[in-house]
């Protein structure tokens, strides 16, 4: 690993290129793109922690969940739309439009007089939140050279820190003194910043996108088809969440119709051979989906284990999200320092890293084992997924043919989303199952994070195979299925979300 003193070109750096990305002409742009991973990272932590008040107060509890999936299932609809109309006719329209999505949605939820009102800002949230994420994915590619891409990823990951850590406190402060609907209400008056920043950077990048199409390079073509997938997709992961959770027998009937929507429409959101891990850009796809899911199912039940278990106060076992947070950022700077031609081992001593975090909360769930073997694993795992989230979004662009970047960013960010509901959903199901009313569930705890143990190192035995056979940018989904890209720099024309969840 190759660590650069700051100032220090990047070994992999183009000749004249900066070496920073917050030298000219990447300065504002950088602030713009990191402003809006600031806003949707304190909406995340803040909102989170505001929940529980404002779906008591709207009298919801029951529509406790559905609040969460209805942003999830949105997002993976304009995640697709996103990256359709980014290669089609650039990145401007899903940015912008997402950025007023997303505050609209805030200010829909924070204004909310009934629970399905609320419910229904979220959703909106969640539109704006996927068309975002993947165009900034396309303005990193077109607009940063090969050098500052992994650098940028690494300022992404940086942006969650800061509301990782005053996120929940603040909007506990505002909750408990003000009012919940301040914590939403509030937030989209952080917009105008990144809007302003942001739009005169946009004029270069939509000019290049409309010569390539000119060109040949790319095509204008918008496949309803695969939007009709993604549909069809969302509406299979807000069945599969619903059903995971309800383990009735109308529940298990909910389960096994979301399953059967996604069997059909999840193989036309990813590039083909993603589910049978073939080399190169399939294979950087579907190690998203598993790291992703697995570190986060296991994340949301160690503060539940540290307070069933081992009588910990909710404050400190929040510490442990708090402390991957913050190591998320340190791993993901590490990437960010590291050649392109060691990039992909990265990837796997991420899977690595995660699997000894996962190992550490089932450690503390042994007797006589202290419950605080928990923090340094989580360290571990934060480090190994700021390492190979930034790794796998680096290497997404870098395999991307020209007019394809748009479409392979919305399938990382569609696999991180359906392996994050579909291990979530399993881990939900085994818990609704085997959860004790009465007594401890150590045993089910053990199981789930067993469980997940297992499919993180399965994913560390796939993960050499992001690297491809033979080197060069390698075809995407929807449109661009069946015909030969046109011939383009690695990384081509084009994540944002690098960030410790």
């Amino acid at each position: 690993m190759t660590t650069l003193d700051k100032g220090e070109i990047s070994p992999d750096a183009e000749p004249g290129a900066p070496a920073s990305v917050m030298q000219r002409p990447y300065r504002a742009l950088t602030l713009g793109n990191v402003s809006v991973i600031l806003l949707i990272a304190f909406e995340a932590m803040a909102v989170g922690t505001a929940m529980p008040v404002a779906v008591d107060d709207l009298d919801g509890t029951a529509l406790y969940g559905l609040a969460f999936s209805a942003f999830y299932t949105t997002s993976l609809l304009s995640m697709v739309f996103s990256g359709q109309w980014c290669d089609a006719r650039g990145p401007r329209v899903p940015l912008l439009g997402g950025i007023a999505a997303f505050a609209t949605g805030l200010v829909l939820a924070g204004a909310a007089p009934s629970m399905w009102m609320f419910v229904l800002g979220r959703a909106v949230q969640g539109l704006g939140g996927g068309l975002v994420i993947v165009a900034l994915y396309v303005v990193v590619g077109r607009a940063y050279p090969d050098s500052l891409r992994p650098k940028v990823f690494s300022a992404f990951a940086s942006a969650w820190v800061l509301p990782s850590v005053v996120g929940p406190p603040v909007a506990g402060a505002v909750t408990d003194h003000l009012h919940w609907r301040w914590v939403f209400l509030a937030i989209p008056a952080l917009v105008v910043l990144p809007v302003l920043a942001i739009v005169p950077q946009l004029r270069r990048v939509q000019r290049e996108i409309a010569e390539d199409i000119a060109s040949g390079n790319a095509n204008a073509r918008i496949d309803r088809r695969l939007i009709g997938a993604a549909a069809g997709a969302a509406l299979g992961t807000g069945l599969v969440q619903y059903g995971g959770q309800h383990l009735t027998v109308a529940g298990v009937f909910v389960l096994a119709a979301g399953f059967a929507c996604m069997v059909p429409t999840v193989p036309r959101l990813l590039p083909k051979g993603t589910l049978r891990a073939r080399r190169g850009l399939p294979t950087v796809i579907l190690s998203r989906g598993i790291i992703a899911g697995t570190f986060f199912t296991v994340e949301s039940f160690v503060p539940l284990m540290l307070v069933s278990e081992h009588g910990f106060a909710p404050t400190k076992a929040g510490l442990t999200l708090t402390t991957g947070a913050l190591s998320w950022a340190l791993g993901s700077w590490l990437q960010g320092r590291t050649s392109a031609r060691r990039r992909p081992y990265l990837v796997a001593l991420g899977f690595v890293l995660v699997a000894c975090a996962i190992g550490g909360a089932v450690l503390a769930l042994v007797p006589g084992v202290t419950p605080y073997a928990v923090l340094p694993a989580w360290f571990l795992g934060g480090i190994g997924m700021g390492m190979a989230m930034s790794a796998l979004s680096t290497l997404t662009l870098e395999l991307s043919a020209p007019g394809e970047a748009g479409g392979n960013s919305a399938a990382l960010q569609v696999s991180d989303a359906l392996g994050t509901v579909t291990l979530l959903s399993l881990g939900g199901a085994l818990f609704a199952a085997l959860h004790e009313s009465e007594g401890r569930d150590g045993d089910v705890f053990t199981l789930i994070f067993t469980v997940m143990l297992g499919t993180a190192l399965l994913g560390a035995l796939v993960a050499p195979r992001v690297r491809p056979a033979t080197p060069g940018p390698r075809r995407g989904i929807g449109r661009t299925r069946g015909r030969t890209p046109a011939p383009g720099p690695a990384g081509g024309p084009v994540q944002a979300r690098e960030k410790p969840h």
